[in-house]
């Protein structure tokens, strides 16, 4: 019987911290009853700071100072890892041999090692495919990355009450952190147009640095909705990566750049449809939505104003279609 579980990781930035929360939601149903640890080797994880409410009720213990396996002692089979602290199933997610050697003295059962694994011929390119098979094998055939579900009660409320019961809402993420790899804004509206005149409500996501963006959107799409602007629900203490995951689950579907965004939407549960750049990249860091729809522009010429409004439309009808 697994009772005690450690993850070890290097640390989370916003990114790669959004990619893991489906494995993390599908580890913990694999596991319910288990103590899971997550070790950020490094000291710095998003799941100490802004996700930490997003992680709550998910993993019981953080610990931010991990062997490194830098050091010749820590190679002596003598020296024990965290202090002598053991568990029943260690997964080792980051791909160094060394440190592999070092923190399995502290699996007593099981041992799963990334490291191991990306010396194989079947080890997959992309993030969320190589932690889905670490899951796998850790869970016996069991488990499987899906959407987080929030312990925070005030987050499904502020949810319910920002979109409540009825329309069919359509999520659209314009941002993303360098202007190349976003789709013109212009196009995210005539995107939300088509939308209402389908029959659905746009619901738009903004993040703090793009109120310009939200003015220019809100005056062109004025019927649209912008959740996280101007609230007065009583529930505003949910904010952030908790809320945006929050209204994930109400969506019947999102389009997003290749952003953070789209990773917070994809972990809340919505069919998402990822707007990439170039497909080296969007094949490695693929959003973990159960249903994916993915747009490359590179395949349609130089840039993101080359991937066209049409393409979009027909591939987000098709998502639409299966919800």
């Amino acid at each position: 019987m697994i009772s005690s579980i450690l993850v070890y990781s290097m640390g989370e930035v916003i990114g790669d911290g959004l990619i893991k929360l489906p494995f993390i939601a599908g580890l913990r149903a694999a596991f319910p009853e288990a103590r899971i640890s997550w070790c950020a080797a490094k000291g710095d994880t998003v799941y100490a700071g802004p996700m930490k409410a997003v992680i709550e009720g998910y993993i019981d213990d953080l610990i931010v100072d991990g062997p490194m396996g830098t050091e010749a002692l820590e190679l002596l089979p003598w020296r024990k890892p965290f202090a002598g602290r053991r568990f029943d199933l260690v997964i080792d997610t980051q791909e160094n041999l060394r440190r592999s050697w070092v923190i399995e003295r502290a699996a007593t059962q099981r041992f799963i090692s990334a490291a191991r694994l990306a010396r194989e011929a079947t080890w997959p390119p992309a993030l969320v495919e190589r932690l889905a098979r670490l899951l796998d094998l850790a869970s016996e055939g069991h488990g499987a990355p899906r959407p987080l579900k929030l312990a925070r009660p005030d987050a499904l409320q502020a949810a319910a009450v920002l979109l409540p019961e009825g329309p069919r809402y359509v999520g659209l993420a314009p941002g993303a952190g360098g202007q190349d790899k976003r789709w013109p804004l212009d196009r995210f509206i005539a995107l939300a147009r088509a939308i209402e005149a389908g029959g659905g409500k746009p619901v738009f996501f903004f993040g703090p640095d793009e109120a310009d963006d939200a003015e220019k959107t809100m005056a062109a799409v004025p019927q649209a909705l912008f959740p996280e602007r101007n609230r007065k629900d009583p529930f505003d203490k949910a904010r952030g990566p908790l809320l945006v995951i929050a209204l994930a689950g109400r969506l019947s579907a999102a389009v997003a750049n290749d952003a953070g965004p789209g990773h917070m939407l994809a972990a809340g549960g919505a069919p998402l449809l990822s707007l990439q750049k170039d497909r080296r990249k969007s094949v490695k860091f693929r959003p973990a939505a159960e249903r994916l729809e993915m747009l490359v522009a590179e395949d349609y010429g130089d840039g993101m104003t080359a991937l066209p409004l049409e393409a979009v439309e027909t591939a987000l009808t098709r998502l639409l279609a299966g919800a």
